[in-house]
């Protein structure tokens, strides 16, 4: 897994057909998804209950990509090792999940996967500078986290120009994860993103037997973001 911060579209598979995972991920990876985005919730640290490691797992095969597991669950540390073995390439914990945010990430590389951090949209950056040099990855809830669908929080975008800043040139992927559509993408891409989860904007109007619109919704969110890039 390459460093870059060209565009990615990871299409979060919370919004896929869940009776169909295997041709849902190997369908959207056949219409240009860069990452795979897998969604966890415990129904404790997030009013949801998606995804044991059992079932990303038995995801692992069907990704040829990058498997980016997002775990929204409290406490966090007891489920890294399992999560890691089940073949997460990227592991997101969340600053909020535990008082101890360091020494998760000191126990997601461990395991060689990348690590993540994620920031809920009331989370503030006084944390960030001391947490940089043990990052992969910062991911910015601009929804609260928990379910999908929901409104873009625009206060995020001015997080993420700061963070951007903050990272300079240290290989740290900025990922969105919320409300991503053609009209925010290119609000993120400016402010420094480079990885756009999308849920319901990627999905919609397309199926397994029709996996064409998955493609077109791929294309128009990466276009969007890539044109406001083209222009600064």
């Amino acid at each position: 897994m390459s460093f870059d911060r060209n565009i990615k579209i990871a299409p979060s598979i919370l919004s896929a057909d869940f009776a169909n995972f295997g041709e849902e991920i190997r369908a959207i990876e056949g219409q240009g998804a860069d990452w795979v985005h897998v969604d966890v919730m415990d129904g404790h640290f997030v009013p949801n209950l998606t995804f044991g490691p059992p079932a990303v797992k038995a995801f692992r095969p069907h990704v040829t990509t990058v498997m980016d597991v997002h775990l929204m669950i409290a406490p966090v540390d007891p489920y890294i090792e399992a999560y890691a073995e089940a073949g997460a390439d990227v592991i997101t914990a969340h600053l909020e999940a535990g008082p101890h945010i360091h020494r998760t990430l000191q126990a997601i590389r461990a395991t060689g996967a990348k690590a993540g951090l994620a920031l809920n949209p009331a989370t503030g950056l006084d944390a960030i500078p001391y947490l940089l040099d043990m990052v992969d990855l910062i991911c910015v809830m601009t929804v609260n986290p928990g379910f999908g669908g929901q409104k873009f929080i625009h206060s995020q975008i001015d997080k993420v120009r700061r963070l951007r800043a903050m990272i300079g040139d240290r290989p740290v992927h900025i990922e969105i994860d919320g409300g991503i559509t053609t009209e925010t993408a290119p609000l993120m891409a400016a402010a420094g993103a480079d990885v756009l989860v999308a849920g319901s904007a990627v999905f919609k109007g397309g199926s397994v037997a029709n996996p064409a619109p998955y493609g077109a919704n791929i294309r128009a969110i990466r276009d969007a973001a890539e044109a406001v890039l083209a222009t600064a």
